[in-house]
């Protein structure tokens, strides 16, 4: 039940305590405490299957100020464990809200609280680092949440992309008729990401987590592309075989997120855990080969330990780091190419970008030619 004016807590594992309100159900929940940058596009945010096992604090202020509709779900459901907010809207004003946040909150069970100092909060997770977290609005006794937060599951060794990936393939038809064919790993992919693939001619099969060689074979694809995802990518060892045989055999490949930290691993590289990671839609990255400076979409606490100064020949070609975040210098996409040509690239970002900014929705355009240059032999040259 809808559960506002009642008292909740909120516990880090550290032993910091927040007292607020409750927002949304009443209840308890535990997960990783982790902070978003974005003023907009919380809608988005709460269906992104990545952050499936997080309670994410929204730094922005003032969170549900246009409601909740039912056209821009990232996937059929809200993954966040919980949300932590400082000031809910009292009432929805957008013309396109269907009902307000607190109301979708409870009827998907989703424990929340409000009234609470999240500048301390994301401060504190910007210090001590993202750590495990425990919200209650059914108890306010700090030591005996602090207790079964710190029984909690940690994120890293997580392997959940079990728990978000499609149960059954499914295909996204391109409008206007097919020019390509992409098999899409389903690792926690957002609804976006298909949309933005078919809006350039691009049939997209999205696949469940499991599926082998032999299975993304049969679709006859043009390329291969890795989705976004949740937990530590050193449990992603299938998808990190398949990547493997698909560069072997010679398949144009596009990964994002938990997709370049699986191209990253299936090339030999190690991944790691961010301090408190980056989440949000303000994040300024450079691509190395332009100088040009893109603001980016990110939800990711794990990184790939890529060399920036030198590039590594791998047995499927030569990668190099393509993308470094300006915040912190984290790698933040690779670039492989063989035989003068390009074979394979990633981005540790989303460029599909609900709810924005936009400024790297070309790399699907980029991913479109590379498949087009493969099936006619052109190949793009390094």
């Amino acid at each position: 039940m809808n559960a506002h004016g009642e008292d909740a807590i909120l516990v880090l594992e550290d032993g910091r305590v927040f007292h607020g309100q409750a927002f949304g159900d009443t209840g308890e929940t535990f997960g990783e405490a982790v902070f978003a940058t974005g003023m907009s596009g919380y809608q988005e945010t709460l269906t992104d299957p990545s952050y499936y096992g997080q309670v994410v604090v929204a730094t922005a202020p003032h969170i549900g100020n246009t409601g909740w509709n039912d056209e821009d779900d990232e996937s059929a459901r809200i993954w966040v464990a919980g949300y932590a907010v400082r000031d809910p809207a009292r009432m929805p004003s957008n013309w396109r809200s269907e009902r307000s946040l607190d109301e979708e909150l409870v009827k998907q069970g989703v424990v929340g609280i409000s009234g609470i100092d999240t500048r301390a909060l994301t401060r504190h997770l910007r210090e001590r680092g993202a750590m495990r977290v425990g919200i209650s609005s059914t108890g306010t006794d700090a030591g005996s949440l602090l207790a079964r937060v710190r029984r909690a599951p940690q994120m890293t060794g997580a392997d959940l992309v079990g728990r978000v990936t499609a149960a059954e393939p499914y295909v996204v038809p391109a409008p206007g008729g097919k020019r390509l064919t992409v098999a899409a790993l389903d690792l926690g992919i957002k609804s976006m990401t298909p949309r933005r693939l078919s809006e350039r001619g691009i049939e997209v099969h999205v696949l469940p987590a499991t599926t082998g060689w032999e299975q993304v074979r049969a679709i006859g694809p043009d390329g291969l592309f890795l989705s976004n995802g949740p937990g530590d990518p050193s449990t992603a060892g299938a998808a990190a075989e398949l990547c493997r045989e698909a560069l072997t055999a010679g398949l144009p490949l596009f990964g994002i997120c938990m997709g370049n930290q699986v191209l990253g691993r299936a090339l030999g590289f190690g991944t790691y855990k961010l301090k408190y990671g980056h989440r949000g839609i303000n994040q300024p990255v450079i691509d190395r080969a332009t100088g040009r400076i893109e603001i980016t979409a990110h939800n990711h606490g794990f990184a790939v330990a890529a060399p920036v100064d030198h590039p590594v020949d791998t047995p499927y070609g030569r990668v190099e780091v393509s993308h470094v975040c300006l915040n912190d210098d984290v790698v933040e996409g690779l670039r492989l190419t063989r035989g003068g040509s390009l074979a394979a690239f990633s981005v540790q970002y989303h460029p599909e970008a609900a709810a924005g900014p936009h400024d790297a929705a070309h790399l699907f355009d980029a991913f479109a030619r590379m498949m087009t240059d493969h099936r006619t032999g052109a190949g793009e040259q390094a």
